[in-house]
């Protein structure tokens, strides 16, 4: 199983910004799409089962998740009311492995909603927790932290605001502690390596950047992560596109037409306010 996670930034910005290629591409089996800011499926997207959880909020957030065989289920949210009016979260259920595709909560500039954002962690951990009960976890997407400083390009000038604060990076360290795996660490370990980088002071260029998308798997998939890496050359958004490959060792799942499914309900720099 091949995997793609991206902060697309706005979905229909980033196609024309030359995203189409990616998206589309046959190499990947499962596509995890953030911030896609959509009310439906765009039409070029064909061939695939497209799972869309938009916020309530018109133009806001949104996960987008496409998927070539059709997943045994698909659950939008977390169970939480409040917490799922902002379309952050799709799990897609295949028979060996749930998928969890989750664009986490931005504290924002002046740490404005770092309690939203910590009750956010909190839940994603409840649900993974429990979605482990009955079989391993693979949750990919926007974690809007840089967990390490070797994730963040200046860690000095950084601590304490959105995306790098003691709360946030004690909760990714907890998270991983319960029974994850940073999958792009199994593979690398210096830093210098980032998915985000603000469009400002030609810092893509510069290589000024946080380390903020992540793919996390249960510990139980440890030994079959082939791959994990950072497609940073892939044009399209203030993101690059991250991949992982997982050793299949389930039957296909079944193909279908496309459905859905319903369920359970600043310093200069810092990651976007959204």
């Amino acid at each position: 199983m091949r995997l793609l996670s991206w902060n697309v930034n706005g979905l229909r910005s980033a196609v024309r910004r030359g995203a189409t290629d990616v998206l589309t591409s046959p190499r990947y089996s499962v596509v995890l799409l953030q911030e896609a800011r959509v009310e439906g499926v765009p039409e070029f997207l064909t061939g695939v089962h497209a799972y869309l959880n938009p916020a309530e909020r018109k133009g806001y957030s949104g996960v987008l998740s496409l998927s070539r065989s059709e997943p045994e289920s698909v659950i939008h949210g977390i169970g939480d009311r409040r917490l799922d009016r902002e379309g952050r979260v799709t799990t897609l259920e295949f028979p060996d492995v749930f998928v969890v595709n989750a664009y986490f909560v931005n504290a924002q500039r002046g740490l404005s909603r770092l309690a939203d954002k910590l009750e956010f962690d909190r839940a994603v951990a409840r649900w993974t927790r429990r979605l482990r009960k009955s079989k391993p976890v693979i949750v990919g997407g926007d974690f809007n932290v840089a967990h390490e400083d070797r994730d963040i390009a200046r860690p000095e000038s950084n601590r304490g605001h959105a995306g790098f604060t003691p709360q946030e990076r004690r909760w990714f360290s907890t998270f991983l502690g319960s029974g994850f795996v940073d999958a792009f660490r199994l593979f690398v370990s210096e830093g210098g390596h980032y998915t985000w980088w603000t469009y400002r002071y030609g810092a893509r260029a510069r290589n000024i950047g946080w380390r903020i998308d992540y793919f996390v798997v249960s510990s139980e998939l440890r030994s079959r992560v082939r791959r994990a890496a950072i497609l940073d050359q892939v044009p399209g958004s203030d993101h690059a596109p991250i991949e992982l490959e997982i050793a299949d060792r389930a039957r296909r799942g079944r193909s279908a037409s496309p459905s859905s499914h319903a369920g359970p309900e600043a310093v200069a720099g810092a990651p976007g306010e959204r």
